[in-house]
């Protein structure tokens, strides 16, 4: 499935996913592979509740002091030798990480896997400036070579198999035997490897993204299972960081106890493969590590939220756990969502970057069946920001009119109580009666939007209100 690249799309993105047979499977392996393991790890932790409470709040607490949070980080970066950049703009940050890399000469520049790279669509950047941008997580090299955007935040290619990640290494990895064999998903990580060794050791800048930045210390996070993003950071001369400002969390303590929820809430494990603290540049005396130390620190839309209805989702680490969870991501996928962060999280946070009139369809897009707060590490209220976005879209009169009148109609019943029970009575009776004999509705005025793809059930029995009178004993 190739998506549009923008949100609006999503109701056609999400037609063609539920059509691709392909992806349908893979999309079972996110159910099987996240949610079980994620309740069977954070079972075996009687404290996990409570981390999480604690998550919140230190981000809570971050996010009320963040001004100064940020200026004491920035001292501490600078005084371990780094240097700090503020980006206002996706344009002022790849303005300043390309800046780096023509000044050192880069002509093969690795990357870690970074949510904000592909926020502010870094690589487009790089090559532009003549230089050669190389994916190093696996599932982002994998996607680098067929050009498309992730599909999950932390399982970039889990839309795909390992028939199509055969095809695709055969198609670019010429220069390997192609009598090789490439059946097994062993072989497939192999060669991987052994492609990526020759890129980490050809870098001349390495650039990762951060879990988290520490204002105690000045230091990066990053979380990873392959150790992509050591190699990346250390080789190099260079080191760029690129994160978004609401990284930071105060102290190393802080940082401790997030990490404790996030890969339990995110992979099932009790702590990632690799935890990787950087501060600063190579100091005398040090066997490894890069010469420069820079990190680009992104704003775009995030500063405006705060204050406001949307700050909650200011406390994302981006564990994934609403999408690995959610019935509607397991249906389309991530490409759906049009943009770069899909999911309940990205129903809230893509109209809080990129305007609710360019992501309008996003928060639409959601049961409400609550699963994405109930798991998520940090307790985001993300059905309640839906709302509020979905509030927003209806007053600034950007939903579609038949929507809007549906909307009055409705009203006009619904604060006339009588009047509501007698339509309602009426209208099932009615479709019960004319329903009586298949059961079930092909085609219904005005419920396309239901009978397009699905059997509309005919009404059996009363009505719920008049069920629950009887299950009251008469009483209303």
């Amino acid at each position: 499935m190739t998506a549009h690249p923008t949100s609006p799309y999503f109701k056609d993105n999400a037609h063609e996913a539920l059509q691709d047979e392909q992806l349908q499977k893979a999309l079972s392996n996110v159910r099987q592979g996240f949610i079980d393991k994620r309740a069977a790890v954070a079972a075996k932790l009687p404290e996990f509740e409570a981390l999480r409470d604690s998550a919140r709040d230190i981000k809570n607490h971050t996010l009320a002091n963040l001004d100064l949070y940020l200026e004491a980080w920035e001292n501490k970066v600078t005084d371990s030798g780094g240097h700090v950049h503020w980006a206002r703009t996706a344009e002022e940050a790849r303005q300043a990480i390309v800046d780096i890399c023509r000044k050192a000469g880069a002509k093969t520049v690795t990357k870690g896997k970074s949510m904000i790279s592909e926020e502010i669509n870094l690589n487009a950047a790089i090559e532009a400036a003549g230089m050669t941008p190389v994916e190093t997580d696996l599932g982002e090299y994998i996607i680098q070579l067929r050009n498309e955007a992730p599909s999950h935040i932390i399982a970039p290619a889990v839309h795909l198999n390992a028939t199509q990640v055969e095809s695709d290494f055969r198609r670019v990895h010429t220069h390997l035997d192609p009598n090789r064999d490439l059946s097994e998903p062993v072989q497939l990580l192999t060669e991987a490897r052994q492609v990526l060794r020759e890129k980490f050791l050809a870098a001349d800048v390495g650039i990762t993204g951060a879990n988290f930045l520490i204002a105690e210390t000045g230091t990066s996070v990053i979380v990873t299972n392959e150790g992509n993003g050591d190699l990346t950071q250390i080789l190099p001369k260079i080191h760029i960081v690129v994160a978004s400002l609401e990284k930071l969390v105060p102290t190393l303590d802080d940082v401790s106890q997030i990490l404790r929820v996030l890969a339990r809430s995110a992979t099932g494990q009790e702590m990632s493969v690799y935890t990787t603290f950087s501060t600063g540049p190579r100091r005398p005396g040090d066997v490894d590590g890069p010469e420069e130390y820079h990190v680009v620190v992104l704003d775009n839309g995030r500063s405006a939220m705060l204050g406001t209805s949307f700050q909650d989702m200011l406390r994302c680490i981006r564990c994934g756990a609403c999408m690995n969870h959610c019935p509607v991501y397991h249906a389309v996928g991530g490409h759906a969502y049009g943009w770069v962060y899909p999911g309940p999280m990205g129903a809230v946070l893509s109209p809080s970057l990129i305007g609710v009139d360019k992501a309008g369809h996003l928060p639409n897009a959601s049961t409400f069946c609550g699963r994405c707060e109930s798991v998520c590490p940090v307790r985001i209220p993300l059905p309640k920001m839906m709302r509020h976005w979905r509030e927003q879209e209806f007053e600034r009169h950007l939903t579609p009119a038949t929507v809007r009148s549906g909307l009055g109609l409705w009203a006009f019943f619904a604060k006339r109580p009588a009047l509501y029970q007698f339509a309602s009575n009426l209208g099932m009776k009615a479709m019960a009666w004319f329903g009586r004999d298949k059961g079930k509705f092909k085609s219904l005025p005005f419920a396309g939007g239901w009978t397009d793809y699905r059997d509309f059930p005919a009404p059996q029995g009363g009505t719920f209100q008049e069920q629950w009178k009887a299950r009251k004993g008469g009483r209303a």
